[in-house]
């Protein structure tokens, strides 16, 4: 028996295989600085995995970026993540990961907003987080590679993601 309720999510508009990804700019928190930046400054660089988790310190944030190293998916692609955590939040969850991890810092939700992914918490007017998503862009921030969760809590399929990465990389 689980200690949680799993809980059924509304569809989403998200970006898809072969659409653009919207660009955007916020505070983007390094394990050195922060500064804002633009996704389309970070796809410059290279093949990105762009991963939307709940807030820092939540379980399935925790869960999400050790499976990520788990299957040692930062080797072939950079990632950069987003959240609703504030850049302050972000360099604690920073100490606990590889160097070359990155993450946007969008409280509002603006950023979950234009990629469908936001997700209003029950019982908390006005309290919205970002959905677990992951979407393998290429240089030009076309998505190669989407999953969205559908169900709350829900997880990618990590094997998936190493698969897309390899066929697109």
């Amino acid at each position: 028996m689980l200690d949680f309720e799993v809980v059924s999510l509304p569809e989403t508009d998200h970006p898809e295989v072969g659409d653009t990804a919207p660009d955007f700019t916020r505070p983007l928190v390094t394990d050195e600085y922060w500064e804002d930046a633009s996704l389309s400054s970070v796809v410059a660089d290279g093949p990105t995995l762009l991963v939307f988790h709940p807030m820092d310190g939540a379980f399935p944030a925790t869960y999400i970026w050790k499976q990520l190293e788990e299957h040692d998916l930062a080797a072939e692609v950079q990632t950069a993540g987003v959240s609703i955590s504030s850049p302050y939040e972000h360099t604690t969850l920073l100490e606990e990961r590889p160097a070359a991890t990155q993450l946007f810092s969008d409280p509002a939700a603006d950023v979950a907003a234009q990629y469908g992914v936001e997700h209003d918490l029950d019982g908390m007017a006005g309290v919205t987080e970002h959905r677990p998503a992951v979407f393998l862009l290429d240089e030009s921030r076309t998505v190669r590679y989407a999953w969205v969760a559908e169900e709350w809590p829900a997880f990618p399929d990590y094997e998936a993601v190493a698969a897309a990465i390899d066929e697109h990389v």
